[in-house]
């Protein structure tokens, strides 16, 4: 049953608290980030109630923390973070998620929305040759199962060096693109043979490649610290680690079932399957995360590659296409944090939630060092996306994170009752957009009333001080699964 809006105590216009009271079992409180209007939707489905459940997982510390963009999810729900002591936690594949590390990557250019306009349907056509999208989609780099094993280990770096990319692309991701602790031998041969043949493919459900335009710039010093200005032409890149990362999170979900019962872990939801972090099922899982993580950046990698050659082709040879940030948001982290009156090694698990970390902070480029780290949250096809930068506010109350999206505020179901795919793609070529997607389902699926007002998710994330607008960005193309 879900929780009803008068069980939450409201702390301010932006913070409801579940005490954990409120539940037997509760090792902790749950605490939700959104406006009243935003709660009136979140309430609709069973996403409190499993931010709720996550409270439960032993080794907790702190809150088990719901960001705006929350819905109900397997497990966690998508838009929860939680961390476990390092020591003494558990992990859960609930809490990273099916499509480990999808993540986002932000590309600006040397072009402006008037150099772009009139050759915006044959741009659009031709990424959507380049980068391969929908479910059984196959890319073009090849890969070997041999190789394969290298890029779960070494992830953007080895695509790079094969020539799809530049040296500078892997300095601007999280991580530099590479998870340490991976190891290829973690991962099964079923989910080696799902992602072989797709690295630099989109595919389907939520994931996108869209060109947009900066439409509005908030604050100019942070802006040009990124190369962000106002009606520059960029590109948002949103995918994952596609069949492979899917694979390894089912394999490990039935590995944890079974082991839950040696290690006398009883919970509220057996979605949401953990085990203690240092027993040997959980090193496992770690380390065939990080390697499907690493597929995901070696994937947007690719990606990045195709959608520089199809600028290329379109608008010639000296058109400049460079990485602002590449950012995951399906994830679990070692990371130190203050937490229970001291600093604490903890593992952080941000399931439909990125890192927002501030200036200073080791964990950045260099180049950001004085800025703070580039927070990318895109909206759904239609709507805008924003850049924001990482706030100290975030480190003390949510272990340096904000959501990652609007949010769906509909079931895919729901969203495809009574709409046509031709009368929704017009409606967005009324708006200016072109879009193309594979399949009539990718369409209707992801149409913008099926999510939450991006808008109205940002600004709590903002008014929170989690982390700060710098541009807010509009689509001119979009491609979908």
């Amino acid at each position: 049953m879900a929780i009803e809006k008068s069980q939450l105590k409201k702390l301010d216009a932006y913070r409801w608290l579940v005490p954990r009271s409120t539940r037997a079992g509760m090792l902790t409180d749950a605490l939700i980030y959104a406006d009243d209007a935003l709660l009136t939707q979140i309430v609709k489905d069973l996403s409190i109630e499993q931010a709720m459940n996550v409270a439960f997982l032993p080794g907790i510390v702190g809150r088990s923390l719901a960001m705006p963009d929350i819905h109900q999810g397997y497990g966690f729900p998508i838009g929860g973070v939680a961390a476990t002591d390092w020591h003494k936690g558990v992990i859960s594949p609930g809490g990273v998620g099916f499509d480990i590390n999808c993540g986002v990557r932000l590309l600006a250019t040397t072009l402006t929305k008037e150099d772009v306009t009139p050759k915006m349907k044959e741009l659009v056509n031709q990424l959507f040759r380049d980068v391969p999208s929908g479910t059984g989609s196959q890319g073009s780099v090849p890969c070997s199962f041999a190789e394969l094993n290298e890029v779960l280990e070494r992830g953007a770096a080895w695509v790079v060096e094969r020539g799809y990319g530049e040296p500078a692309d892997v300095e601007f991701c999280e991580e530099s693109g590479c998870m340490a602790g991976a190891d290829a031998r973690q991962v099964s041969d079923r989910a080696k043979q799902r992602g072989r043949t797709q690295i630099g493919t989109l595919g389907s459900g939520n994931h996108f490649l869209e060109v947009q335009y900066v439409q509005k710039i908030f604050e100019p010093e942070i802006a040009e610290t990124f190369g962000l200005r106002e009606d520059q032409v960029v590109v948002l890149i949103h995918c994952g680690s596609r069949g492979l990362g899917h694979q390894v999170c089912t394999d490990y979900l039935k590995l944890m079932n079974d082991a839950m019962r040696r290690y006398s872990i009883e919970l509220p939801d057996r979605q949401l399957a953990c085990v203690p972090i240092h027993k040997p099922e959980g090193e496992q899982y770690l380390a065939a995360m990080a390697a499907a993580a690493n597929f995901a950046w070696a994937n947007r990698q690719a990606i990045t590659h195709f959608t520089r050659k199809a600028f290329e082709r379109i608008f010639g040879g000296d058109t400049a296409v460079r990485v602002v940030y590449d950012v995951a948001h399906n994830i679990a982290k070692r990371e130190r944090h203050k937490t229970n009156g001291g600093e604490h090694d903890v593992l952080v698990h941000r399931k439909g939630a990125t890192r927002s970390f501030p200036a200073g902070s080791a964990f950045i480029p260099a180049a950001y060092k004085d800025a703070g780290q580039p927070v990318l949250i895109p909206g759904s096809m239609g709507t805008a996306s924003y850049v924001l930068v990482g706030n100290e506010q975030a480190m003390q109350e949510t272990f340096g994170t904000v959501c990652h999206g609007a949010g769906r505020a509909m079931s895919r179901t729901a969203a495809k009752k009574g709409r046509d795919a031709r009368v929704e793609t017009q409606k967005l070529a009324d708006q200016g957009i072109i879009l193309r997607a594979e399949t009539r389902d990718g369409i209707l699926e992801e149409v913008p009333e099926a999510y939450k007002d991006i808008d109205a998710v940002v600004d709590v994330v903002h008014n929170a001080g989690l982390a700060r607008k710098v541009a807010r960005l509009r689509p001119m193309g979009v491609i979908k699964g």
